[in-house]
C-alpha cells in the first residue's frame, strides 16, 4: 500500500453531511453566506484575533493582502527562497520586485540580518514565511519594520494554530495570511484566510475579494474574486472541532519518528522552539553526511511504496521565471540552497500508523 508524504484528514461523513443540510435548505451556496460567517467567527475566537477575512485558497489571499496595502509598483519586496513558489507569485503578480535573503540555518526561515542587509530606498515592504510551523523571528523582524517604516506580511501557510508564548501566530506584522489547503493540519479543502488588526483593512478586503462591489449599483474598486464558498466553509467548521485531535495523533507519528531516527549520524531532525506550540504539520529530516545522499533516500522510499517530497526544492530564486532577478540563482542564497539540497518531508498525517512510521525508518535506515 502506498504512503504519501500526507494525507486530507475528513471529518465522519454524517457530521459532514449535517453541516452542510441547511445549505440545501437555504440554496446560498457562496457570497458570505452563514456558514462563512460562522467560520470566520469562529477562528476570530480562536485565534484571539480582531479580525480574519476568508478566501477561496491562501495564495489569493496573500495577493490581496499585498494588493490592499496599497505598496508602490516595481517597490521592492525582501523575502525567502525557501517557500513554496505561490510566495513569490503573489510579489510579482502586484507589480512587485522579489529580493531574496538567505535563512537561518537552524529554522530555515528568513534570516533578519541577511534581509537587513538587503534593505534599499527601493524597499516597501518585508515577506518572511514561517516553514514548516517553525516560526520566524518575530520580534526581530517587528524591529525592523519600525526602524525602516516597512509594511510586514507573514505567510504563515504552515504556522495555523502555533502560538508562540500563548501568542497567536496570526498576530504577528500587518497581516499574517494561513492556507486551509486540504493538505495542511486544518483544512477547508481549499481556503485561505487574513488575519489583522487594522479596522480600515476589512472594507478594503472585502472589496478586493468580491469584485470591488458593495451594493446591487455600487462598485467601489477593481476587485478580483477569492471567495470562500459554503460547502468549503462547512468543512472548516468541522475539522476545527477535532483540531485537537488531529494535532495530538500527528505528534504520535512525530514521536516515534524522533524515537527511531534521533541521534542517528548524518540525520539531523528539528528541535522544537522554545515558547512554540507545535502541529506536526511537517517532519524534515536533513541528511547531511549521511550514508545515502536525499536523492538516494527519496529513490529508495519511492521503490517501497513511500513517496516523500523534496520541499522546498528547487528554491524560488532558482526557477527560470526569476531568472532575470538580480538576487536570482541559489548561489545568491548559500545556506538555503544548502538545506534545500538535503531536505526531504517524510510522511505525516494524522492516520499514518506507528508501524508503517517504522516501515518507513527501515528503509531509510536499512
Amino acid at each position: 500500500m502506498t504512503i504519501n508524504v500526507t494525507r486530507s484528514s475528513l471529518p465522519e461523513l454524517e457530521e459532514y453531511m449535517e453541516e452542510i443540510r441547511s445549505i440545501w435548505e437555504s440554496h446560498w451556496l457562496t457570497n458570505m453566506g452563514v456558514k462563512h460567517d460562522e467560520l470566520q467567527a469562529e477562528l476570530e475566537r480562536f485565534l484571539n484575533m480582531p479580525h480574519v477575512t476568508l478566501f477561496t485558497n491562501g495564495h489569493l489571499a496573500l495577493e490581496t493582502a499585498l494588493a490592499a496595502l496599497d505598496l508602490p509598483k516595481g517597490g521592492e519586496v525582501i523575502t525567502t527562497p525557501f517557500t513554496f513558489v505561490s510566495t513569490t507569485h503573489a510579489i510579482t503578480r502586484n507589480g512587485l520586485v522579489p529580493v531574496f535573503a538567505d535563512i537561518d540555518p537552524v529554522s530555515y526561515t528568513l534570516d533578519p540580518k541577511k534581509a537587513e542587509a538587503l534593505i534599499t530606498d527601493k524597499t516597501v515592504a518585508i515577506l518572511p514565511v514561517h516553514v514548516y510551523g517553525r516560526l520566524c523571528d518575530v520580534d526581530a523582524f517587528a524591529k525592523l519594520a519600525k526602524k525602516y517604516d516597512l509594511k510586514l506580511i507573514y505567510d504563515a501557510a504552515h504556522a495555523f494554530a502555533v502560538f508562540k508564548d500563548g501568542k497567536s501566530s496570526a498576530d504577528f506584522g500587518d497581516l499574517s495570511m494561513y492556507s486551509f489547503h486540504a493538505t495542511k493540519v486544518f483544512h477547508t479543502i481549499e481556503g485561505g484566510a487574513l488575519c489583522y488588526r487594522d479596522d480600515a483593512l476589512v472594507q478594503r478586503l472585502n472589496d478586493l475579494k468580491n469584485f470591488g462591489i458593495r451594493g446591487p449599483e455600487d462598485c467601489a474598486y477593481i476587485g478580483g474574486n477569492a471567495k470562500m464558498s459554503e460547502f468549503q466553509a462547512a468543512m472548516g467548521l468541522c475539522n476545527l472541532r477535532h483540531l485537537d485531535r488531529e494535532i495530538g495523533l500527528r505528534k504520535l507519528a512525530a514521536d516515534r519518528y524522533n524515537e527511531r531516527l534521533g541521534g542517528v549520524p548524518g540525520i539531523r531532525l528539528s528541535a522544537p522552539q522554545p515558547g512554540v506550540t507545535q502541529t506536526y504539520a511537517y517532519y524534515p529530516v536533513i541528511f547531511d553526511g549521511y550514508k545515502y545522499t536525499r536523492d538516494e533516500i527519496d529513490a529508495r522510499l519511492r521503490a517501497e511504496g513511500i513517496v516523500p517530497r523534496k520541499y522546498f526544492y528547487p528554491l524560488t530564486n532558482d526557477y527560470r521565471c526569476y531568472a532575470d532577478l538580480p538576487t536570482a540563482g541559489k548561489e545568491k542564497t548559500p545556506i538555503a540552497a544548502y538545506i534545500a539540497d538535503r531536505v526531504l518531508t517524510i510522511p505525516i498525517y494524522s492516520g499514518l500508523k506507528e508501524e508503517e512510521v517504522d516501515r518507513i525508518c527501515d528503509v531509510i535506515l536499512n
